[in-house]
């Protein structure tokens, strides 16, 4: 069944029969900070399907952000297993690790921080498929002879005319940067896209253009997503699944529909009642 979620746009039906993409089994994750153990994660399990969006909430220092960071193997769990695709991340390095990462890509919070302010936006968008050239993604096929005209198409898919591809960084605003910065990374048309905080430093209505944009790739390219936000309104209007975070354990798991249901708890519900 389809209901209408109060917080944001009406949600796609998840179809549960599809593969496990990504999974985290048990994972712990601590830290040592000004001589303190502090503890990111603690015995954190999901699942994220082929084509899904999994959405994760929580405040500041909950562990959203780690959990990122470790699918994308740039932490290591202290415990537990990170499995994509049916592999088992553990130990991978060199040729395998890079080869394993081209199927996971990310927008962060901050998209200058991805952008080199010494190239023209449409060249830092080209850098992954620089860097895998094997890689035609069936949407730049009829492109793929230009590296230009790549650019083009896929300043097309997230709504940018041709006249920014020459354009700096600097030249652009909030929500166009972030625009160029999801470009880049469906560039590989990846398996996993991990967005991180993407529209936390956008005002409403250029948030609002965002969410619809990355809803639709995800549902035309067959995208899977961990979006990962503090803010459960927008994460209501993108995600199949939410998975409550607080203090690096996981309290809440549901799919989007069930928001209001009378088993959520304590803390989504203080969450779902402060953007009523």
């Amino acid at each position: 069944m389809v209901s209408s979620v109060r917080l944001g746009e009406r949600l796609a039906v998840q179809d549960f029969s599809r593969p496990v993409l990504a999974e985290l089994r048990g994972v712990c994750k601590s830290y040592r900070h000004a001589g303190h153990l502090v503890t990111a994660l603690q015995d954190v399990s999901l699942q994220i399907r082929q084509g899904e969006c999994l959405g994760i909430v929580g405040e500041s220092g909950s562990g959203k952000s780690t959990i990122g960071r470790i699918l994308l193997c740039l932490e290591c769990p202290d415990e537990g297993e990170v499995v994509f695709g049916g592999t088992s991340l553990a130990g991978l390095k060199g040729k395998a690790l890079r080869q394993m990462r081209k199927n996971m890509q990310v927008v962060f919070q901050d998209p200058s921080s991805s952008l080199s302010p010494r190239l023209p936006v449409w060249r830092s968008v080209m850098e992954p498929l620089d860097n895998f050239p094997e890689i035609v993604p069936p949407f730049l096929s009829e492109a793929r002879g230009s590296r230009r005209a790549c650019a083009g198409q896929l300043f097309d898919m997230v709504g940018l005319s041709p006249e920014y591809l020459d354009r700096y960084p600097h030249e652009l605003s909030g929500g166009q940067k972030q625009r160029v910065a999801i470009a880049r990374g469906i560039a590989l048309n990846p398996r996993l896209l991990i967005c991180d905080e993407p529209t936390s430093s956008l005002d409403v209505t250029v948030q609002a253009e965002i969410l619809r944009m990355l809803k639709g790739l995800g549902r035309e390219l067959g995208i899977s997503c961990l979006f990962i936000s503090h803010d459960i309104a927008s994460l209501a209007s993108i995600s199949h699944r939410i998975l409550v975070m607080k203090k690096g354990r996981r309290v809440d798991l549901f799919e989007t529909e069930r928001i209001y249901d009378a088993e959520r708890h304590d803390y989504t519900r203080l969450l779902v009642s402060k953007v009523k």
